[in-house]
């Protein structure tokens, strides 16, 4: 059993009820167990700046999916959403990122291929995963650095 934690964003349309309608999709799939959210929280956009607030959340997912089929599901979900990718961190109906993993022994996993990157590579620069991220473990800990004093950093 793998422990996902997943991004989520949504800044077109009626976002609060993508975010809801995708946790209950991925909630009822055979092999996605203990899925818990964060408080949903609006932010700022990142990146390409020039678009909509987003509403933001991260999920901790158990799962027995690898993680390339778990990316399937996600993808799936973002398409019911008719998410379209036309701008490069541009608005969408959903976003749902894979943004850390640990392996069934709680081992960070590491991917680094075409269609996924794991750790992602700006989840521990974005106070909009990491604050979610805090509310779901408090302990979290990237590259000996706890979540708490990246925050702090971040917020300097």
């Amino acid at each position: 059993m793998y422990t996902y934690y997943i991004s989520v964003g949504s800044n077109i349309g009626n976002r609060r009820q993508f975010i809801v309608d995708a946790y209950a999709s991925l909630s009822i799939h055979p092999q996605v167990h203990n899925i818990t959210s964060s408080s949903i929280i609006e932010t700022e956009p990142w990146g390409y700046t020039k678009q909509d607030v987003f509403l933001n959340a991260v999920w901790r997912v158990s799962s027995a999916l690898e993680p390339h089929e778990l990316l399937d599901v996600l993808q799936s979900l973002e398409c019911e959403a008719q998410r379209k990718r036309d701008i490069h961190w541009g608005p969408r109906t959903l976003d749902l990122d894979i943004v850390y993993a640990l392996s069934d022994g709680g081992a960070c996993m590491s991917i680094n291929d075409e269609r996924l990157v794991i750790p992602h590579p700006y989840f521990w620069d974005r106070l909009f995963v990491l604050e979610p991220l805090m509310e779901l473990d408090k302990e979290f800990t990237y590259n000996g650095q706890s979540i708490g004093d990246r925050i702090q950093t971040l917020k300097a």
